[in-house]
């Protein structure tokens, strides 16, 4: 039945009020549903590719693998520190527990590179295998482990004696590596589509678990939750249980992605993946919603989080044209406006 006039005109009032509400919560939705945004870009310039950055939280510091250098910055305010140079190309950073040195994975060198983070020079080289790629340092038992991506196996350097002490023969190319802080050690295998974990005690390995996605590449890791956040082809994270290798969830993410990181304080994960998308997704419930898909920037693949302040930081450059195939080079990278490598800051 069509309503008398009279009475729409009554109703007016309550659609307006009713309307003005829905408008007063529609930023508040927005904010709900995407709760980071870019915060600010931080130019560093220089030429050549780039790789994974580590954030050192207590020194407000962020250490940036870039081609045969690593850049330190001020993670506070996007300012040069200083860098650690003469290496040949570099791919991981990780830290002691001491607050003393660093290790460089530089898989051009075929070597695990050690400074002092006081001075940033170069103390120590350690022959690794062939292209050292993920690298993690180990507290429990003080060792660095140094994931070789082309022998398909770990170099472990005892961090006091800087000498390897073992290389375990992994069933695949490794990539980016984990640790509970007690012993376990994890890696994906991205050949294999596979996650294994190693006893750094006993130093082999004692698991090898389906990953639930297709070549593994970023892991990120919730220790006290005993979930694994792995990133992957096909727009997935897989989300694994530690204790078992059940595979929990597989959220949508973006396409490309090279790390993963995760928020114990917001209980969130995050993906970073090279069409220039962070994906965010909700730990929290059961269905692993993915609640953002935050706009960075073409080719930031790679990532760092730092816990004390809600930040994640992604890197890349202004890309150009891709060469044509060779026979040699089948894949080739597109090109990099020189000048054009920038920090990209996300936060709250």
């Amino acid at each position: 039945m069509r309503t008398p006039k009279v009475l729409s005109f009554l109703w007016l009032p309550i659609f307006a009020a009713a309307a003005l509400i829905l408008l007063s919560a529609s930023p508040a939705t927005v904010i709900a549903q995407q709760p980071y945004h870019v915060l600010d870009h931080w130019k560093l310039g220089g030429d050549g590719f780039w790789d994974y950055l580590f954030a050192d939280s207590g020194a407000h510091r962020l250490y940036i693998t870039h081609g045969a250098r690593v850049e330190v910055i001020d993670s506070q305010t996007g300012k040069p520190i200083g860098a650690i140079t003469g290496l040949h190309g570099t791919h991981g950073v990780a830290l002691d527990t001491s607050g003393k040195f660093g290790y460089i994975s530089d898989g051009g060198g075929n070597a695990v590179v050690v400074f002092d983070r006081n001075s940033l020079a170069t103390v120590a080289t350690i022959p690794a295998g062939t292209n050292p790629d993920g690298i993690v340092f180990e507290p429990a038992t003080q060792t660095v482990w140094a994931f070789n991506g082309r022998s398909k196996d770990v170099t472990v350097i005892d961090a006091a004696t800087r000498k390897a002490v073992a290389t375990i023969p992994l069933p695949g190319k490794p990539e980016f590596p984990a640790v509970d802080g007690n012993g376990t050690v994890f890696d994906n295998i991205e050949d294999k589509s596979e996650i294994v974990r190693l006893d750094a005690h006993a130093r082999k390995l004692t698991a090898e678990w389906p990953a639930g996605c297709d070549s593994p590449s970023g892991l990120a890791f919730d220790i006290s939750g005993h979930r694994l956040f792995a990133v992957c082809d096909g727009k997935k994270m897989a989300v694994v249980d530690s204790n078992t290798g059940k595979v929990i969830a597989t959220p949508a993410i973006g396409d490309g992605p090279d790390a993963a990181n995760y928020s114990p304080s917001k209980n969130v994960a995050f993906a970073s993946s090279g069409d220039g998308i962070l994906s965010v997704v909700d730990a929290s419930k059961p269905d692993y919603p993915t609640i953002e898909s935050l706009p960075t920037q073409r080719g930031a693949r790679t990532m760092t989080y730092d816990p004390s302040t809600d930040r994640a930081y992604v890197v890349t450059a202004e890309l150009g044209p891709r060469p044509a195939p060779t026979a040699e080079n089948p894949r080739p990278r597109p090109t990099i406006v020189p000048g054009s490598f920038t920090v990209i800051v996300i936060g709250r």
